[in-house]
């Protein structure tokens, strides 16, 4: 939105105040920053890249797991180490939501906390802080359903390159022991339909060339708004809004709610890329029980029997946590079986941790860590040979590929089968121009990625069929 130079607010150097933001975690959180980002811009901030230069800075911090937050806290500790008396510190997101009193303990420099449910009040923050330096920290933490974009008036995106991140939903409704997610940003609140379409427009009209549909759980989209069948519904009408997007990509779907409709829209749409990503977390029964997840595995047999009996070409993403409080040798030796048996496309593996608030954490985190440890190393080195196998059968193949970034006489793109970020690439042994879709004769494979060559600049767009395969 263009702003008037009258909107700029002032310090005594005649200049707005200016921002950095430091986004951390999933997508989810990249599309709140971006947000946070637009609301600052519209209120007469001006954004910077460069953390020295500004008057604010925030940490969108990450509190899925430990890993991320120690990685939010070393972000919170560097930029607090070179802190000017004039900068403000700002911590938000989903770790600010979780512990803001264990923040503002480590970290005495912060000036505020602001939650992950209270994103759209960053520019009443960053207005009291500057309006007088305050003797203690803000905080605006709050319980509540989390602020939905369009209720701030921002867009429910981010666009990174040629890709852009949508959010259809926040928050989750699901009970599983490990996850703290549901305490942090509360049970799902799904976008209405005509505002996840109006963002869909947006994208299409600035050229976005692939759209990531992304929520904690996709699959539960609309049974909040009494919606059945709430995703296949949404897909439907966006293919019918946004023809000109070639790629739409489903992340997070949850075992048991792929429904025979959803499977038929991605089967039915050249658009709808044949790319799902399933979390599972384990393959014994009783583990499952425990972690508080669907626990009939010939249920998740059949359903991945279904989808490649339906879209032959699908790529399966899914994950596993090892190490669960109680898993047995024997239970872990029935997932080694179960990856083995299923073949899936890409696979990431967790080790466990205890999280505060969570049900497992009142259960014995019995499993030595150089168990868990040794536990995934040994499903990622049987996912990497099925990955390498999978990847060779593609030699000679034909894929559409969007290119994202070239340089050092190497061009770097996606396939279908490859997630932002998450999965593999599609190296180019010659420098191409980015953001566009190419089809490339693969000539060789790694374990996770693969090697071609340029055999046509304009694609049909049909990534998984002729010409795209063959």
């Amino acid at each position: 939105m263009p702003r008037h130079p009258e909107q700029d607010i002032k310090r005594g150097d005649k200049r707005p105040f200016r921002f950095y933001i430091a986004s951390l975690g999933c997508p989810k959180n990249t599309v709140d920053s971006s947000n946070m980002a637009v609301l600052l811009q519209r209120a007469g901030y001006a954004p910077t890249l460069d953390a020295e230069q500004a008057d604010i800075l925030i940490v969108n911090t990450c509190g899925f797991i430990e890993a991320a937050r120690q990685e939010s806290l070393e972000t919170m500790r560097d930029l607090a180490a070179g802190l000017r008396p004039e900068q403000r510190l700002v911590a938000a997101g989903c770790w600010a939501q979780r512990e803001p009193d264990l923040l503002l303990d480590a970290i005495p420099q912060l000036d505020a906390v602001l939650g992950t449910r209270t994103w759209n009040e960053i520019v009443s923050v960053a207005d009291s802080l500057f309006a007088a330096r305050e003797t203690t920290p803000l905080k605006r933490i709050t319980h509540t359903p989390v602020a939905l974009p369009e209720a701030a008036g921002a867009p429910g995106f981010v666009i990174s390159g040629p890709s852009a991140f949508l959010k259809v939903a926040d928050g989750c409704s699901r009970t599983c022991a490990f996850c703290a997610i549901p305490a942090i940003k509360g049970t799902t609140v799904s976008r209405p339909i005509s505002a996840v379409l109006e963002d869909a427009r947006q994208l299409q009209a600035l050229g976005v060339l692939e759209i990531n549909l992304i929520a904690q759980d996709v699959t539960y989209y609309g049974r909040d708004l009494g919606i059945q069948d709430g995703l296949a519904q949404l897909l439907e009408q966006m293919l019918v809004e946004i023809p000109d997007v070639p790629w739409l990509r489903l992340l997070y779907a949850f075992p048991g709610f792929v429904t025979p409709r959803l499977i038929d829209v991605i089967a039915q749409s050249p658009q709808v890329l044949p790319y799902i990503d399933i979390p599972l977390q384990h393959a014994h029964p009783e583990v499952l029980r425990q972690m508080r997840r669907p626990d009939d595995i010939d249920s998740v047999r059949r359903l991945v029997e279904d989808l490649r009996a339906a879209i032959p070409d699908i790529a399966l993403r899914t994950t596993f946590i090892v190490g669960f409080p109680g898993e047995t040798e024997a239970q872990f030796l029935t997932l080694l079986d179960f990856i083995n048996a299923m073949r899936f496309d890409r696979v990431g593996v967790f080790t466990y941790s205890h999280e505060n608030g969570t049900v497992a954490a009142k259960l014995p985190d019995d499993v030595p860590s150089q168990a868990k440890e040794e536990r995934r190393e040994a499903l990622m080195l049987t996912q990497q040979s099925i990955s390498r196998r999978k990847n060779s059968a593609f030699i000679g193949q034909r894929l559409d590929v969007l290119l994202e970034g070239t340089g050092d006489g190497v061009t770097v793109g996606r396939s279908y089968r490859d997630a932002p970020e998450i999965d593999g690439i599609v190296l180019i042994r010659e420098e191409l121009r980015p953001n566009r879709l190419v089809t490339v004769k693969i000539t060789d494979a790694l374990e996770y990625d693969l090697i071609g060559r340029v055999v046509r600049t304009n694609p049909r767009r049909n990534p998984r069929g002729e010409p795209a395969r063959r």
